[in-house]
Formats: structure tokens, C-alpha cells, sequence
């Protein structure tokens, strides 16, 4: 049984194992993980609109002050940081400086002018990309995944990554970090974290998850899948809360 996967065009679904690393190297939808800052709600909720809407995961911060909190807190929580110019407590250049001290995560600015001299004083501070509003929200989504292609081009030349959080699945690499430290996995785990991310946020029953990890020819019981699903949340760490169980009918890789 087959499925579209948001914002590709590939039919991916429920994926066999033969044809997994297929579609991994025609490319999957990589999540980024924003942060959008803009004292304006309808600003925010239109960015997330269309950034979930190509499977990229939005944090929301409505001041500079908010921003930097969240980026000293934890300085590699974001891919990339949708940022306004003009806002109350904290503007968007002063946040920007203050984020640099901590982290450097790509800066898209957003600004209701377009002077020459706040886009130059916006690249001297490190900004990546300038944004003028009113903008096309598509446009602003082609600028985010080019600066990121730019930043990782390691990403864009048939290696594909998925992030969730401090989680990193690198499928074409068979790496798995977990708050930017790799860990190790059996041979049957990480092919199990790869087919249960690669069907990520949908039903997979144990049946399924069974014939495409283990194989048609298994012949153990349904608790050799119970033990490795444990086995795996101990090796995620904080990162375990992605698998959920569906009672009575399987698990669900959900972000």
C-alpha cells in the first residue's frame, strides 16, 4: 500500500525495504527546524502555515528577547531563524548580535523597509538572507531551503538527513546523533528506526513492521519487535518520545 509523501511527488507510504533507499536518494522531505520572530501573530501563524505545510518543524518566539532566551538555552535547537527588524524590548539586528555571541544559526532578516543601509548593516552582523515585507510566503520558503542548501551543500548532493529536535538521522551515512553525539546501534535497530522514520507520523502495524524489518521468511514470535522498539527508545534517550505505541495495533515514528 502506497502513499504520497508531502511535498515531493513520490509515492512512499508504507515503504519496503527493497525500495527504501531508492526514495531516500530521490529525495525525502528534510525537516528544518525554525525559529520565527515577529511581534505580529498573523506574520507567525502564516510562516508556520506554509513552513509545516513542507514538513519543517516552527518554533515561535513574538519578541528579541524571547529569541535569545530560547537560542542561549540551547544554541543548536535551530536549523535556521526567520527574524523581524522592527520589534518592541528587543529590535531584530540587537537579538541578532546577541544570538551570534551564543550560536551561528543562519539568519533570514524580515523587515518592512528596504533601505540599503539596514540590508548592509543586517550582512555585517551575519545575516544570511534579507527579506522585505510584504513578501510571497512561498518565496520566503525557496530563500530558507536555499540558505540551507548552502550551509549543509553536503545535504544537497544525494545525502539525506533527517532532524527532529537534538535527533539526527542521517539515512544514506547509517549515523544516528543524539544531541550532536553519535551513537551506536545494532544492524536490526537502525534498520528499524530507518523504516519507522521513513514512514514517519504514520500507523505502522506490527505485522508490517515485522515483514519489512524482519523479513516474510521470520519465524519468532512479536516480542523479538517489543524488545528492539525497547532497546531503541533506551538508545534515543529524551528522543524516545518519537515512537509511540498504538494500542492494539502497532507504533507510529511521530514528529
Amino acid at each position: 500500500m502506497d502513499g504520497t509523501l508531502k511535498g515531493s511527488g513520490v509515492q512512499v507510504g508504507f515503504l519496503t525495504t527493497s525500495r527504501l533507499f531508492h526514495l531516500v536518494m530521490k529525495g525525502m522531505t528534510e525537516m528544518v527546524r525554525l525559529l520565527v520572530v515577529d511581534d505580529e501573530a498573523k506574520i507567525r501563524m502564516l510562516i508556520r502555515k506554509y513552513a509545516e505545510f513542507e514538513g519543517d518543524q516552527v518554533t515561535e518566539a513574538s519578541d528579541g528577547m524571547e529569541a535569545v532566551r530560547l537560542c542561549r538555552e540551547d544554541p543548536e535547537r535551530f536549523d535556521l531563524i526567520v527574524m523581524d527588524v522592527m520589534m518592541p524590548e528587543l529590535d531584530g539586528f540587537s537579538a541578532v548580535a546577541e544570538i551570534r555571541k551564543t550560536c551561528r544559526t543562519p539568519v533570514l532578516m524580515l523587515s518592512a523597509r528596504g533601505e540599503e543601509y539596514d540590508k548592509i548593516h543586517g550582512f555585517e552582523l551575519g545575516v544570511d538572507d534579507y527579506v522585505v515585507k510584504p513578501f510571497s510566503p512561498k518565496e520566503l520558503m525557496m530563500r530558507i531551503h536555499a540558505i540551507m542548501k548552502r550551509v549543509h551543500p553536503e545535504e544537497g548532493n544525494g545525502r539525506e538527513i533527517l532532524r527532529a529536535e537534538g535527533l539526527t538521522i542521517d539515512f544514506t551515512g547509517r549515523m544516528v546523533q543524539v544531541d550532536g553525539k553519535r551513537i551506536d546501534l545494532s544492524p536490526k535497530e537502525y534498520d528499524l528506526l530507518f523504516y519507522m522514520a521513513a514512514n514517519k507520523n504514520i500507523a505502522l502495524t506490527r505485522e508490517m513492521l515485522i515483514t519489512n524489518v524482519w523479513g516474510y521468511d521470520f519465524y519468532g514470535d512479536d516480542r523479538t519487535l517489543d524488545t528492539h522498539i525497547k532497546l531503541l527508545r533506551k538508545s534515543l534517550g529524551p528522543y524516545s518520545k518519537f515512537i509511540v505505541t498504538l494500542r492494539g495495533v502497532g507504533y507510529r515514528f511521530e514528529v
